[in-house]
């Protein structure tokens, strides 16, 4: 069966969290008919929250167009305030999107770009609660589909809404043989990768050095 041809661009930007925006590049970057577009507001370098660094080929500037665009979300919970011209660079892609989609708190950027105003999204469930000021509706799912915008939860959720996003593209039978080939059988070794599963004393440990982090806007 032949696919339209896609454009799929992944913003970066100095402290995202790498496996955001990794996790669904692995997907899908191995689509059929996809090109895919690597962009930060200069091209070049970018040093992610962890230390890793990877590269963006375009600049905001050499990309006007395209079909799919990620948002990674970042250690600092960053809504990217302090780059209103990547914020523009978002809203005026979404405007032309296929889809416009985040993960973690990737969600807060596209609600600083004003996209997400009445849309119900999702994002880190330690800073839910700031999707509001952005006039979005919190929904605690792993992804949240609305219209054209899906927004999924914290990291590792990012895998799961690019497998969903790759059978919107294509078709099941592609999403399922890509899930099969990277051998996505998540068995972790411990049941708490929620605050409703991880015992409530971790959970509050967490939440309050979270708390440090995550500072409020």
């Amino acid at each position: 069966m032949e696919f339209p041809i896609r454009r799929i661009s992944f913003l970066f930007y100095e402290g995202m969290t790498a496996l955001d925006a990794i996790g669904p590049y692995e997907v899908l970057s191995r689509l059929p008919e996809v090109i895919v577009q690597r962009v930060s507001l200069k091209k070049g370098p970018v040093r992610c929250c962890t230390g890793l660094t990877l590269m963006a080929e375009h600049s905001l500037a050499d990309i006007s167009h395209t079909d799919v665009l990620l948002i990674p979300g970042a250690g600092n919970a960053t809504a990217l305030r302090e780059f209103p011209e990547i914020l523009t660079w978002i809203k005026k892609i979404h405007e032309g999107s296929l889809w416009t989609t985040s993960v973690c708190t990737g969600s807060l950027i596209l609600g600083a770009a004003g996209v997400l105003s009445g849309v119900k999204a999702t994002t880190h469930w330690a800073v839910m609660n700031r999707l509001e000021q952005w006039g979005a509706i919190p929904t605690q799912k792993r992804f949240v589909e609305d219209g054209k915008i899906i927004t999924a939860a914290g990291v590792s959720a990012g895998i799961d809404m690019a497998f969903y996003l790759a059978g919107k593209l294509t078709d099941e039978t592609v999403a399922q043989s890509l899930q099969l080939g990277l051998e996505y059988d998540p068995e972790p070794p411990f049941n708490s990768g929620s605050p409703d599963k991880a015992p409530q004393v971790i959970v509050q440990a967490l939440r309050e050095r979270l708390k440090n982090k995550f500072e409020p806007e």
